[in-house]
């Protein structure tokens, strides 16, 4: 098998992949084709097969193994795999850890950095807060330490959650000795809060797909219930503390059409923002331009950037 991000186009590609999403679609003049997208643990490629009635389809599902045979062309600077042959692989002729994407750096060694951060906090009730959620609650840490941060835009794989709420943190930690007004305190937590609801608003992998809960609510909404029902329990938590801490995971997006609830009203939850939008928007300019491989030149136009992208010096 030959991985996806090693795919070059004009190549003609047989291996077994994992079908993430097929979903059926018409092209301008009314024909029937497919859409695919298909997963190996290097990351994802968008599939298309044009002739889906063809004696070469055979039938297969979302989060099925499949064994294909396409040639891989290029649309809008990223590859694609025009599908000619497709069957469901059997037992056996697979491994499924060979197909979901893990974070390149350690997840032990990214735990226990972010651990560093949860011991630096000297509020007690901001610390009481983070032991219980990134220390006691052991079925929330195995989540949190295996979740993607997002679907497809940036850290969709294995400890991409961790990755990013790392991150945002460290670069928190800049500003904080930056800007002396910052509270610190309140900052690292929001910071390590801040995303804590994709644990529930992504399901886990291979599907690490939206759920029902995270369809209807989204990922602010849930992390900020989440961080109010463990307040509820710590004795005595300040209101007040209670409400700057909330309001930071509900303004981190920054903006009402870019999905926050409250647009940032205190210092802090301007540093958040500016941390995640930060490590999101680096790291998903990052993936596109290894997604690339050794391509030079001008990669094409990147929707996420709304702009025809490429290497530095190439």
């Amino acid at each position: 098998m030959k991985y996806i991000e090693s795919l070059r186009e004009g190549e003609r590609v047989s291996g077994i992949y994992l079908c993430k999403s097929r979903q059926s679609a018409l092209t301008k003049s009314g024909k029937a084709y497919e859409n695919v997208v298909f997963q190996d643990k290097t990351g994802t490629a968008d599939g298309k097969i044009w002739d889906p009635n063809s004696q070469g389809i055979a039938d297969f599902a979302a989060l099925d193994y499949v064994d294909i045979v396409a040639d891989v062309t290029s649309f809008q600077g990223q590859i694609q795999l025009n599908v000619k042959r497709v069957r469901k692989a059997k037992e056996g002729e697979y491994n499924p850890v060979d197909y979901v994407p893990v974070s390149s750096k350690d997840i032990d060694v990214m735990y226990q950095e972010l651990l560093g951060y949860v011991r630096q906090v000297k509020n007690p009730y901001l610390s009481k807060l983070l032991n219980d959620i990134f220390v006691d609650d052991r079925d929330f840490v195995r989540a949190f330490r295996f979740s993607s941060a997002a679907k497809t835009v940036h850290h969709g794989f294995v400890g991409g959650l961790l990755e990013h709420t790392l991150s945002v943190t460290k670069l928190c930690e800049y500003y904080v000795n930056h800007y002396p007004m910052l509270d610190a305190d309140l900052l690292y937590t929001a910071a390590m809060c801040h995303d804590i609801g994709k644990v529930s608003e992504l399901s886990a992998f291979p599907a690490n797909d939206y759920t029902d809960e995270g369809q209807l609510l989204g990922h602010i909404m849930i992390g900020a219930e989440m961080v109010g029902e463990c307040i509820q329990k710590i004795p005595g938590f300040p209101v007040k503390l209670a409400n700057e801490l909330k309001h930071c995971i509900l303004a981190h997006h920054g903006e009402l059409e870019y999905g926050s609830p409250k647009k940032p009203a205190l210092l802090e939850a301007v540093a958040l923002n500016f941390a995640d939008n930060t490590d999101a928007h680096l790291e998903t300019m990052i993936e596109a331009l290894q997604a690339a491989g050794d391509k030079t030149g001008w990669l094409g136009y990147n929707r996420f950037f709304e702009s025809n992208i490429r290497r530095t010096g190439k």
